[in-house]
């Protein structure tokens, strides 16, 4: 699927601002970590995957992941798109193991990344460029704090990448800090405020 036709798809299921600043955001850290990893040609899978991963979660979130398929098949995508997408809740609502490496990162950066913007936007600069892995760590440590963001999963991501948790932590800082000025400027044009 191309891009276009998946961010049209994206703003037919999710109107809400907050959830198109995710869809967008999890596009560019995919991508980022495609590149990152040595997937560069892989990368436009990479971001459609991270755009449209939460395709069902605003209009149907008892069904989220469930209802996914059905959005996506009748939008011509094809089976290796929607597994990508439902494959990041394992163990939540499906389960649809992630098998790719692909997967593995989508299923490990996509609670991360709300939980680093959350941390991000109680800072002066309300921005991801001057976060440091030190201030993410004392938030995540903080159970009370975003409790939306499931440590768990986060946790469980990085065991299947095989990676320490300050290093995913650390690149996917790095995967928001390269998207973020290109995702507030798309955000703009699509959810005015």
């Amino acid at each position: 699927m191309e891009r276009t036709a998946a961010l049209e798809l994206l703003k037919k299921y999710n109107r809400d601002r907050f959830h198109l600043q995710h869809a967008l955001t999890v596009e560019g850290v995919m991508k980022w970590f495609a590149a990152e990893l040595g997937f560069e040609s892989e990368q436009p899978f990479w971001g459609v995957v991270g755009l449209l991963h939460d395709i069902d979660f605003e209009m149907f979130p008892e069904l989220h992941c469930i209802k996914a398929p059905e959005l996506l098949r009748e939008a011509g995508a094809d089976p290796a798109l929607i597994h990508a997408v439902c494959s990041h809740g394992w163990n939540l609502t499906v389960e649809i193991k992630p098998e790719h490496l692909m997967e593995k990162v989508l299923y490990a950066a996509d609670e991360l990344t709300g939980l680093i913007w959350a941390v991000a936007i109680m800072r002066p600069s309300r921005s991801i460029q001057d976060l440091e892995l030190k201030s993410v760590k004392k938030k995540y440590k903080n159970k009370a704090f975003a409790t939306g963001c499931s440590r768990q999963v986060i946790e469980d991501g990085a065991v299947l990448l095989g990676w320490e948790l300050d290093g995913l932590i650390s690149k996917t800082i790095e995967a928001m800090r390269s998207c973020e000025h290109q995702v507030e400027q798309e955000l703009a044009q699509i959810a005015p405020q």
